[in-house]
């Protein structure tokens, strides 16, 4: 008995030496879009890559006592009930080349603007374990965005989280790209996620980065907007993990998940057709989790190279206090707002000033900077408030003082404007508000 005991363990750690091919297989009991039940796949662990034959690829994304839910992220075929299911007992993966720089990837490492595959893609975890808090240091160092309005107010720091957020068509993308272009001198690699974006948005963006010399060190993640949820939900993952590949070479990082909120509704719809339990607005309990888990990956590491992370964003109404923008605004390091109001009435970039907030603010600022920046964002949120109160107010029936205030704050904010692309460095913005307000020795 013993020794027959001992040849059966002996067969399968030959079998696992010699590494062959054995999976589990299982069958579709249920189909509903890209959402299978299947059964069979007693061993079957969350996560775990499947394959329909021929016809389509997935993972195991709920466990449940008969059956497991399975979600594809490929199809080339549709399936139906009774195809046959095989779990390899692999985590499911995304692909990457280190030729992706300069060009439109997607998750499965295929250049988009060629249809073809990268020959040397190599596979990459989905999502990895959290960086360490002992592996991580404090941000002290500036990431220069060219824009005043935030490298003054609101100063973003390498391996900051910070969130841009507003309306549709107010300008969240536009400063994402400011930011990337603005990189050019710093070696940053900047990596652009696009979620949910039709084809015609992500190859203006593309091109936009192309004329000015911004594609020379960035890579278009894009999940178009035809594109199943499963593909949509992932790509930031994968975007944030490229990101880190890199971090941990030492280098500086940037990355813009635009949107956010275009990836909570595809989180929701998997979970919701899943069959979980919704919560608030039928979003499920760990949405939270999931953005938290994506955005902590932003910092500082301790070797030298640093994650900075702007998601965006988008509201409706000005609304900044949902479900979704309440979550992120309180998982980042500070918000850039942009108001549809400001929009028209011409102030570009359109930010709110006074719902703007950077967690870190001076630490990451020259002392010159710091200092003119406290002065000038003190005078600034002065005027908009008195300009509020004062609008309909007759400007002759104000005291000299009060009136010589408005007009410091009126030049202030008009000085603030700037059109896209046309970077400011930190000097520049010095010597433009300098002369308008007292800074203190």
């Amino acid at each position: 008995m013993n020794e027959h005991l001992n040849d059966v363990i002996q067969k399968k750690i030959d079998t696992i030496k010699q590494k062959k091919n054995i999976y589990e297989l299982g069958l579709v009991t249920n189909v509903h879009d890209y959402i299978l039940e299947v059964s069979g796949l007693e061993n079957a662990a969350f996560f775990e890559h499947v394959v329909i034959g021929d016809k389509a690829e997935g993972y195991v994304n709920n466990i449940g006592r008969n059956t497991v839910t399975v979600v594809l992220a490929k199809r080339n075929a549709p399936v139906f009930v009774g195809d046959k299911v095989a779990a390899t007992g692999e985590q499911f993966c995304a692909f990457y080349s280190p030729d992706s720089i300069g060009r439109i990837v997607d998750m499965f490492g295929q250049d988009v603007m060629r249809d073809q595959f990268f020959s040397n893609r190599e596979k990459i975890p989905i999502e990895t374990p959290p960086i360490p808090i002992m592996d991580r240091t404090s941000v002290n160092r500036p990431l220069y965005t060219g824009i005043t309005g935030i490298d003054l107010l609101y100063p973003i720091g390498k391996g900051q989280r910070q969130l841009i957020i507003g309306d549709k068509k107010t300008g969240k993308t536009q400063i994402a790209l400011d930011a990337i272009v603005n990189q050019r001198q710093d070696e940053v690699l900047c990596i652009y996620i696009a979620i949910g974006k039709t084809k015609k948005e992500v190859k203006e963006v593309y091109s936009e980065l192309l004329s000015h010399g911004a594609m020379e060190y960035t890579i278009i993640l894009a999940a178009f907007q035809d594109e199943c949820a499963p593909v949509l939900c992932n790509t930031p993952s994968v975007g944030v993990t490229i990101a880190e590949h890199y971090m941990l070479q030492g280098m500086d990082v940037l990355v813009v998940i635009d949107d956010l909120k275009q990836h909570a509704d595809n989180y929701r719809e998997i979970s919701l057709l899943s069959g979980r339990v919704p919560g608030r607005d039928a979003y499920p309990a760990d949405i939270f989790f999931a953005h938290a888990s994506l955005l902590e990956k932003g910092c500082q590491h301790k070797d030298g190279g640093s994650i900075t992370i702007l998601p965006i964003t988008e509201t409706k109404g000005g609304d900044i206090t949902d479900y979704i923008s309440t979550n992120i605004i309180s998982i980042t390091d500070g918000q850039i707002v942009l108001s549809a109001k400001n929009f028209e009435k011409g102030q570009k970039p359109a930010i709110n000033y006074g719902l703007s907030v950077s967690r870190l603010g001076g630490a990451v600022q020259t002392k010159e900077l710091k200092k003119l920046g406290s002065v000038v964002r003190r005078e600034l949120l002065s005027y908009l408030e008195s300009r509020a109160v004062f609008e309909l107010a007759n400007t002759e029936e104000m005291s000299e003082d009060l009136r010589q205030k408005m007009g410091v704050g009126s030049e202030i904010l008009k000085r603030m404007n700037q059109y896209k692309f046309e970077a400011r460095a930190p000097e520049e913005m010095v010597q433009l508000f300098q002369e308008l307000v007292v800074v203190p020795e």
